[in-house]
């Protein structure tokens, strides 16, 4: 049982006298622990909003005496003193820059990315994700959790929290709202961000629309695909090499000599490698590396003959696809014959 709960249960329980100062050191507890998920930056406290949630709270005072009745409260729970520290809560100010940070917190399995200290255990990350995504956003929650498939925390002050697990954590603020509560703006703003990238959680499944992945180095991740391509193509790994395909890696990717998997698998004589790129990924079948080498050179350079009649055979077959009015060739387009 955490400190939280075993507080809030002597909370229930208590006198009035005993329940203010209770509450009192709580909500200090509370302050302490947010202010470590937002990095040190600002968190403050509003009396006046508090004082105005308090006045005009009565459909939280209904659903507290509502639960009351049915015994969801441990015996002797002080209802009205519980009702002040939510409205306490509720009054917590922060403002955008700090706020990211909590939920860069959050993103980033419950450490935080400025100071480094692990505030969260990692259960609790996922707990608190979990229910973002399935509630976070009142009414609109199960539309949001369609159409952005993010976990995200609207408020009625106009603020979004939205998480992206392992990348970031983004806060807008927009104050007006649509009829059920929610920042406008902010939700447009985030409809349009996984139209662009591919942050929604189903966006990355095989064959999906590619969209621009900003976790991905560019270099780092070309020049490791071209090595794991090349090497299929090497060891005359066939599964292999169409795992690539289907996942729509472009084999006719080049290395740093222009040397493509074509040029590979026909200068080791691996014929059913060479058949596959040609038949089913209908790559281009005289590209020239740096020397102005081709396959067929490769081929009859080391004596593979049924490599060269293979090569001969297909041979003014290739026909470039066409795309955005230019001829280019990838394996994305070039699937049909695999499927």
């Amino acid at each position: 049982m955490s400190w939280a709960q075993s507080t809030c249960i002597g909370l229930w329980g208590k006198s009035p006298v005993a329940c203010a100062s209770t509450r009192s050191h709580l909500m200090r507890k509370m302050m302490e622990y947010l202010y470590k998920l937002c990095g040190q930056e600002y968190l403050g406290f509003s009396n006046a909003t508090f004082q105005s949630e308090r006045d005009t709270g009565d459909r939280n005072f209904a659903i507290g005496y509502y639960l009351k009745e049915k015994k969801c409260f441990p015996e002797g729970t002080d209802l009205i003193t519980c009702l002040d520290f939510y409205f306490q809560l509720c009054s917590i100010e922060v403002t955008c820059e700090s706020a990211s940070v909590l939920v860069a917190t959050l993103a980033n399995g419950g450490i935080c990315p400025i100071t480094g200290e692990h505030v969260l255990s990692p259960e609790a990350v996922r707990n608190t994700l979990s229910l973002m995504h399935s509630c976070g956003m009142y009414d609109f929650s199960g539309q949001f959790a369609f159409h952005v498939g993010l976990p995200a925390k609207s408020g009625v002050c106009g603020a979004i929290l939205l998480v992206v697990p392992n990348v970031m954590g983004i806060v807008c603020w927009s104050p007006p709202l649509d009829k059920l509560g929610n920042s406008v703006r902010g939700i447009h703003f985030c409809q349009e961000l996984v139209s662009v990238f591919n942050f929604h959680n189903y966006d990355n499944v095989r064959h999906f629309v590619k969209k621009l992945d900003p976790r991905r180095e560019g270099g780092e991740v070309k020049a490791k695909t071209v090595i794991n391509l090349l090497f299929a193509a090497y060891s005359g790994d066939v599964s292999a090499m169409r795992r690539f395909a289907l996942s729509a890696m472009d084999m006719e990717q080049k290395d740093y000599d222009y040397r493509t998997a074509l040029h590979v698998a026909a200068a080791e004589g691996h014929v059913e490698v060479v058949r596959f790129l040609l038949e089913s990924c209908k790559v281009n079948i005289s590209p020239k590396d740096r020397w102005g080498n081709t396959p067929m050179d490769e081929a009859v350079r080391f004596g593979h003959q049924e490599v060269v009649q293979l090569l001969q055979e297909y041979d003014g077959k290739f026909v470039p696809a066409r795309k955005n009015g230019k001829n280019t060739t990838t394996s994305e387009e070039n699937l049909e014959g695999m499927v």
